[in-house]
């Protein structure tokens, strides 16, 4: 650790010392009643309703929905035709070690799915089928398969218009390519305030949905699986927060090197962790399999049921896919912009990985469990919610089943925090400066509010933070339409170089002992 990350851990640990109980009576009340109203009509906007063919749907998801289909068809469906490129690159056969950037193809997307896989993937699943019918399912692989080009498109931008800072570190992100734009067409003032607003909604999104929300949850897992009510730690949210907050401290202070190096070895861990656990459990229910995907699929098509039909279905499904890997919202390009490389399309490429982990495999795997498992045991009848319906799948067939569940939701809210630090860390730079002053303040403050996460409830500002990182969706994709031209020429060209041989497979040839 070096004496500028020492310092900055001392402060951190002082700082959250100080913060006790006592310091935090009336606060949330005091907050709310000021944050309440505003939260209230920023989400009534942004998720507000349309009627499509008789069932309502939130525009924003509508939104969402119909970017991810027009860049599958735009891009020629580059979801299937870059997969296997994706892999090929993420292994590191392209990986140029002279290249300019910080982190390796691999890093980068370990520390993106970091961000995107969380509790929802757990309990937001259960939540849809519980909704939307076994139909939801289904929706949700099609709509983690679509968003898999929005993606790619939102990270080969990243990388084109990040900036090299003068200490060899790199920013990049939306608020880079949209002021971009803007900029090279005579708007450079537009361009600054359209980059700050994404900025600045990406902060306030952060301290919620990516820091206060992720510790809560952590918290309550924690106090679930050490003895509920009677847990020791079941009134002691400020000793859990100042724990989770020095931990998460501890990572982000040495940058996106120990970000993406802790995400490195979590992500692989916790995936595998919650892969295999899921698998032993439809494993256990497998005569109930085959029924289970003839339920999923005919439920998709379904024309009327009590949750709507498919349109329902398809709506619900949508909705969970698109906001579990933030597909749209341009915040995973962050992470992407500091990887190694000269080509930017071969980290959009990278990027393909993303929704296809966490919502093709993942949600699909959860889906699977409480379908082959909740429905023929009649879990589905006890009001089960969230992930007390996974848990209660697990639970029916492995008495401990729930305890590696919550190891896995304990990891996966706390990468989540670790990489949306990053996230929020770029935006503030950007609004405040490049220097190691303005970095260690927005350090500090994000590690205080994971801690206040764990010691009062701030709805309010949990539903104005998850609005507001919503709502940049709407100039991201804007921007991702204009640039989509550049986007796919980028992308062609990167492919056809690797076909032709000009792009130098470094695996290959170290292979055979070729590195001049």
């Amino acid at each position: 650790m070096t004496d500028k990350q020492r310092s900055t851990a001392a402060v951190v640990a002082a700082f959250m010392g100080a913060v006790s109980p006592s310091a935090m009576a009336g606060i949330d009340t005091a907050v709310e009643s000021v944050m309440a109203p505003a939260a209230a009509l920023l989400s009534a906007f942004v998720f507000a309703r349309v009627d499509v063919f008789g069932v309502e749907i939130p525009w924003i998801v509508l939104w969402l929905a119909v970017a991810a289909t027009f860049f599958t068809l735009y891009m020629g469906f580059i979801n299937v035709r870059g997969f296997g490129l994706a892999l090929r690159l993420v292994r590191g056969d392209y990986h140029d070690p002279k290249a300019r950037g910080e982190i390796s193809h691999f890093q980068a997307v370990a520390t993106a799915v970091s961000g995107t896989v969380g509790v929802g993937n757990i309990g937001g699943v259960a939540v849809a089928i519980v909704i939307g019918g076994p139909g939801a399912a289904f929706w949700l692989i099609v709509a983690g398969l679509l968003s898999m080009s929005t993606k790619l498109v939102e990270c080969t931008l990243g990388v084109k218009y990040r900036k090299h800072n003068p200490d060899g570190s790199v920013s990049g992100g939306p608020m880079y390519y949209l002021e971009h734009w803007l900029s090279s067409r005579g708007r450079p003032g537009m361009g600054k305030g359209l980059g700050r607003f994404y900025a600045l909604s990406l902060v306030i999104g952060c301290l919620g949905i990516g820091n206060m929300f992720q510790s809560n949850q952590a918290y309550v897992q924690f106090v679930s699986i050490t003895g509920g009510e009677a847990s020791f730690f079941a009134d002691k949210g400020w000793l859990f927060g100042l724990a989770i907050a020095l931990l998460v401290g501890a990572v982000i202070i040495g940058g996106i090197r120990s970000i993406a190096a802790v995400a490195g070895r979590i992500v692989p861990f916790m995936a595998v962790l919650y892969m295999c656990s899921a698998l032993a459990i439809i494993l256990m229910s497998i005569e109930h399999l085959p029924a289970a995907v003839n339920l999923i699929v005919s439920s998709a098509f379904t024309l009327e049921s009590a949750t709507g039909g498919m349109i329902g279905a398809m709506i619900v499904g949508f909705q969970r896919a698109l906001f579990s890997n933030e597909a749209g919202l341009g915040s995973a390009s962050i992470a992407h912009s500091a990887v190694q490389t000269d080509h930017p399309a071969s980290e959009g490429l990278v990027s393909l990985l993303e929704p296809f982990i966490d919502t093709v495999v993942i949600c699909t795997l959860s889906s699977l469990v409480i379908v082959v498992t909740a429905y023929p045991a009649g879990l589905m009848d006890q009001g089960l919610e969230g992930i007390a319906l996974t848990s209660a799948a697990f639970e029916h067939h492995i008495d401990w089943a729930p305890y590696p569940l919550a190891v896995a939701a304990l990891l996966f809210a706390f990468s989540t925090a670790v990489a949306w630090s990053y996230y929020g860390l770029k935006a503030w730079t950007y609004l405040f400066g490049e220097h190691p002053l303005s970095e260690n303040i927005f350090k500090l403050i994000f590690c205080s509010f994971l801690a206040i996460g764990c010691m009062i409830q701030l709805s309010a500002v949990l539903d104005f933070a998850d609005a507001m990182v919503f709502l940049i969706s709407v100039p991201n994709i804007l921007g991702l339409y204009l640039f989509a031209p550049e986007v796919k020429r980028e992308v062609s060209e990167f492919m056809a170089k690797v076909r032709s041989g000009e792009i130098r497979n470094y695996r290959r040839d170290g292979a055979l002992g070729n590195t001049d």
